[in-house]
Formats: C-alpha cells, sequence, structure tokens
C-alpha cells in the first residue's frame, strides 16, 4: 500500500539556520493563488457541462486538465520551513486562553458534504444521489458545531480566501472522496481523497502562521476540533464493484485485508496532523451500510429474491463493523503513545443501529426506505430533487441511497456531543467532555 506523506508546515527540522527570505511568500500571494484556483476551476466545470452536452469527448478532457493545472498552481508556490517555540513557552501558554476562537475543521466523504465542495459533482456523483443531504446544514458534523457554538462552517472552495474566513473553521470534506486514493477494484473519481485534504490543511494552516504568527497560530490549531469522517465510500465503491464484478458476492470480499488497509491510512493521517500541532481530534467511525436502502436494492438485485422482512444485511455490516473494531482499537493505542493528543472515537453504527432496532421509539415510522428516491425502498435512482421527496422527512431514518436523515443526524451529534441518547456513542469521551479536557 503506498501512501503521500506530507511533511507539515510546523514540523521542527533542527535546521535553524535557513534564510526564512528566501522561503517566504506573502499571504497576499496565497490569496490570489487560492482565488485563481477557483475561478480556474469556476471555469472549467461551466466548460465541462457544456463540452458533454455538445458530444466532444476532446474539450471534456481539455478542461479536466485545466482543472488539474489551477490545483496544481498553488503547490508551486515556494513554503516557508517554520520553526516552532521551544517546550517551555508551548507550556506556559497552553494553560492561558487562547488568543482567537476554536474552530472546526471538517474531513471526510459524503457524510460530511452534500456536493457542495466536490468539483463537477452533478455530472460525476455516480452512485450518489443528485440530492445526497435535505440541505447542507443538515449533515453530522454542521449540527455538532452548532452545539460548540460556532456558525455554519464554510467549505473549502467556498471561502472567501480572506484569515476571517478561516477563524471559524473550514471543511474540507468531499462526496466522492475515499480514503485510498485508487484501488484494484476502483479509482477515485474525486480530487479531494484523503491525501488531497490534508495538503489542503496544511496549506491553510502555513496560511494562519503567516498572518497570525507562528504562536498564536499554533495555539489556535491546538484549541480547534478537527473531525475526520471517512471510509463510507471506500465501502460504498468496494461493495459496488462486487455487486457487479462477482457472482459469487461474499467470496470477492478482502475481510480482513480491506478493513485494515483503510485503517492504516487514517492512523498515517491522525499522526500527520498531530506532527502539525492538532491536539483535538473526533474520529468517526462507518454507518451500518447493511442497512442503507441501496445496498438493500442490490442485495435484493443480486441474490434475485426479496425479502420483506429482512432489515439489514449482516453479511455487510460485519465488514464495517470490523473497520469500526480495528480504528478504534488503533485509538486507544494511539493515546498511550502520544498522551497529549485528545482524541475520541465516535460509532455512529451503534447509534444508527439503535434506531434500526426500535424506530417507533425514537419516533421514526420507517427503517427501511428512502425518503428522497424513486423504485422499490426509493432505491433505484437516488434523489434527483427535493421535490420527489417524502412529505416528512422526521419520519424516516433514511434520507436517500446512504445517508441517514436530519433528525437521524441530530439524535448522533447530541449523542456525541452529551452522550445522550446513546449514551456509549463515543469512546473514550464525548466531544464536550473531549473539549473540557483541553482547558
Amino acid at each position: 500500500m503506498t501512501s503521500l506523506h506530507f511533511t507539515s508546515p510546523i514540523r521542527n527540522t533542527g535546521n535553524h539556520e535557513t534564510n526564512p527570505r528566501s522561503f517566504v511568500h506573502s499571504s497576499h500571494e496565497v490569496s490570489k493563488a487560492l482565488s485563481r484556483k477557483r475561478k480556474a476551476a469556476t471555469a472549467a466545470a461551466m466548460g465541462f457541462t457544456a463540452a458533454v452536452a455538445r458530444g466532444k469527448p476532446l474539450m471534456v478532457a481539455v478542461l479536466m486538465v485545466v482543472a488539474v493545472i489551477a490545483d496544481s498552481a498553488y503547490e508551486r508556490l515556494p513554503r516557508r520551513p517554520l520553526e516552532t517555540g521551544d517546550a517551555s513557552s508551548s507550556s506556559s501558554s497552553s494553560s492561558s486562553s487562547p488568543p482567537v476562537p476554536m474552530g472546526i475543521f471538517i474531513m471526510g466523504d459524503s457524510s460530511v458534504d452534500c456536493g457542495d465542495n466536490t468539483l463537477f459533482y452533478p455530472l460525476l456523483h455516480d452512485a450518489f444521489s443528485l440530492v445526497p443531504c435535505n440541505g447542507s446544514d443538515s449533515t453530522l458534523p454542521h449540527l455538532l458545531a452548532k452545539h460548540m457554538g460556532l456558525p455554519r462552517t464554510p467549505s473549502f472552495y467556498n471561502q472567501n480566501g480572506t484569515i476571517t474566513g478561516l477563524m471559524n473553521g473550514l471543511n474540507f470534506g468531499s462526496a466522492l472522496a475515499t480514503i485510498l486514493s485508487t484501488n484494484s477494484h476502483r479509482s477515485s473519481l474525486s480530487f479531494q481523497t484523503l491525501d488531497q485534504q490534508l495538503r489542503q490543511v496544511f496549506d491553510t494552516i502555513q496560511l494562519l502562521q503567516l498572518q497570525l504568527g507562528l504562536d498564536p497560530a499554533n495555539q489556535f490549531i491546538k484549541s480547534s476540533v478537527f473531525y475526520l469522517s471517512f471510509g463510507k465510500d471506500d465501502y460504498i465503491h468496494f461493495l459496488d464493484y462486487n455487486n457487479n464484478n462477482s457472482s459469487s458476492f461474499s467470496s470477492e470480499f478482502e475481510a480482513r485485508n480491506f478493513p485494515r488497509a483503510l485503517v492504516d491510512e487514517m492512523m498515517k493521517a491522525v499522526r500527520d496532523l498531530y506532527d502539525a500541532n492538532v491536539r483535538n481530534i473526533v474520529c468517526m467511525g462507518i454507518l451500518p451500510l447493511g442497512c442503507a436502502p441501496k445496498t438493500l436494492f442490490q442485495w435484493r438485485s443480486v441474490m434475485m429474491r426479496e425479502n420483506k422482512e429482512r432489515i439489514c444485511i449482516d453479511e455487510i455490516n460485519m465488514l464495517v463493523s470490523e473497520y469500526n473494531a480495528v480504528l478504534r482499537e488503533q485509538i486507544y493505542d494511539l493515546k498511550i503513545v502520544l498522551p497529549d493528543l485528545h482524541i475520541t472515537f465516535c460509532d455512529v453504527y451503534q447509534g444508527i443501529m439503535d434506531i434500526v432496532a426500535n424506530p417507533n421509539g425514537y419516533g421514526f415510522e420507517d427503517s427501511r426506505a428512502a425518503c428522497c428516491g424513486t423504485g422499490w425502498l426509493g432505491a433505484a435512482v437516488g434523489c434527483l430533487s427535493e421535490s420527489v421527496a417524502c412529505n416528512r422527512s422526521s419520519g424516516h431514518v433514511w434520507w436517500d441511497l446512504y445517508n441517514p436523515s436530519e433528525a437521524v443526524n441530530t439524535l448522533l451529534a447530541d449523542s456525541a456531543w452529551s452522550g445522550h441518547p446513546f449514551r456509549y456513542m463515543c469512546h473514550p469521551l464525548t466531544v464536550q467532555d473531549l473539549l473540557r479536557t483541553t482547558t
């Protein structure tokens, strides 16, 4: 398994003789580069749509290259290797109040992004719904941010490029994003895989350092929360591949290798974030994909029979459970090695399984069918427009093919924050308690 490894902009390399003037680029240049990147990507997206409509594949290829060039142009700006302060100055300032408000920085896949932060999403949504959320504010991290007293977190590609726009955090997450950049089953169509989002995080940290100064920026990063929610889209692509390429459904699953490969990459990312002075991390597990409407629909198609009584596909949930169990174990082990890292694992799988097992007890009327979609269980085709959605989404566990409704996300956010109604969803701490340990 190959992985990109990043050099954090605030790692202490031990070289104190570097001339900063030969490396520094101004924050004005960074803002201009971000602006050029957004404009080029927008222009490429508009041209891409027109090219597809006119049936010109060569033009499509050229425009995709434009988007990649726009992304790499920002990379070519020179980087400044910044040095951290000594340990004594760091420890003396940790007990004082943070000099800037705490923010939340979100990384993830379709569990955190409704397509707003995904280039060409209307064209490349593929196995996902065109409208994967009942409003961008309905995702779990945005609901959790409200508990923290933070305003809505802007997406990376919709930020205004100013330092004030970063002070409450950013959402780097992207629908279609995967942990693995490529694999034998499927190549990700997204430019914002886990590795790509890490690079964007490090660029943002460097911008904060240049604008605020090294010590205030480092303190801001230490007092901020980093929310990671990956793996769901890896499994969706993995399952989709096996559905389309195997007559023996279960024999193709690499039940041991695949979950551990994903967890290994996730733990590398956590360590990279730690090296960049991140100290507060909320790491989310994967929801029970075996209960999602699309999974039930595909299982019926593969097995050539319909079981109206079957609520979930246990074989698939076991794969997801393996990932969650290994990730939780690795997080506990990492806490021993890095005692100053405040990290918690939130098992959304268990929360949703409690709801599916007793939907009426939590106020839900339907635990199988999607609120927005067409066909059996609303899962033949995803949600193409909110106009085809059910009248009361709060009565459904699922919004569309794979995403829970806002009502479910609200219960999960409440539990992640305070431990109610799902008392043991987050281990070893609730998010509220995690933040208390940092003060």
